[in-house]
């Protein structure tokens, strides 16, 4: 695997996407590489064979939950800027249906991954004075019925968020939260099915919206430290 070492020819500050083949990632993506070169992380190879012929992102298969393989893609970076969590799964299970693979798996994704993410890239972020972006969750600050891992996974991250912002104050490193609420992507229909419900696509937040509150976060100005924005339909959604 090559480094992401910038030719001297680019200066483009760098980010780093994971959940890159998803609804929200992808638009991140390509939202984020009209100015950045962007490093995009998923596990769809056919979804980050689109973004790349469409953007020109460079793209990773990685298994987030591995350890091992955050440290190698955070040691092929000499640069970063921008490092923006995406990467979520959204499985429907209430305490009483929860297994204990269920509560491990998904606490891995949501939670454990993005944290040891940020460790292996921090000495970077604290270099360029970047940005670290967790892509939350309405589900992060208001429980959602039958919901207990994904909702608790999501106060979990918003709590990594606002202490590694406490803690990264001194070197200058902006830490957000956008917290999107019902979605259009892939994982919303999954859970809507998982949850008995119908799913009406026009009543949901359109990914690219998301991406533009992530621009608004990247692009504010140099004195400025956006820390939380939530993200909310137009009409709410009525929730069990």
């Amino acid at each position: 695997m090559s480094s992401h070492s910038a030719p001297a020819s680019d200066r483009r500050p760098v980010a780093l996407v994971t959940g890159a083949s998803g609804g929200i990632g992808g638009a991140i993506v390509r939202d984020l590489a009209n100015t950045h070169r962007v490093v995009a992380v998923g596990r769809d190879e056919q979804a980050l064979a689109r973004l790349a012929a469409d953007t020109g992102a460079e793209t990773r298969i990685v298994e987030l939950t591995d350890a091992n393989a955050i440290d190698s893609l955070a040691a092929q970076f000499d640069r970063l800027d921008v490092l923006v969590h995406a990467a979520a799964i959204a499985d429907v299970r209430s305490v009483e249906q929860a297994t204990a693979d269920d509560w491990e798996r998904q606490l891995s994704i949501n939670v454990v991954s993005p944290a040891l993410l940020t460790w292996a890239t921090l000495p970077l972020i604290r270099r360029s004075a970047g940005t670290v972006i967790f892509i939350g969750s309405g589900s992060g600050t208001r429980p959602t019925a039958g919901s207990a891992i994904y909702t608790a996974s999501k106060f979990a991250l918003r709590a990594i968020a606002d202490v590694l912002r406490l803690d990264e104050a001194r070197h200058r490193v902006r830490v957000v939260t956008v917290a999107p609420g019902p979605t259009d992507t892939a994982m919303q229909r999954t859970m809507v099915a998982d949850a008995g419900g119908t799913y009406v696509p026009e009543r949901y937040i359109r990914p690219e919206s998301v991406a533009r509150e992530v621009r608004h976060v990247v692009d504010a100005p140099s004195d400025v430290h956006i820390t939380h924005v939530a993200v909310r339909p137009r009409v709410e959604v009525p929730r069990a």
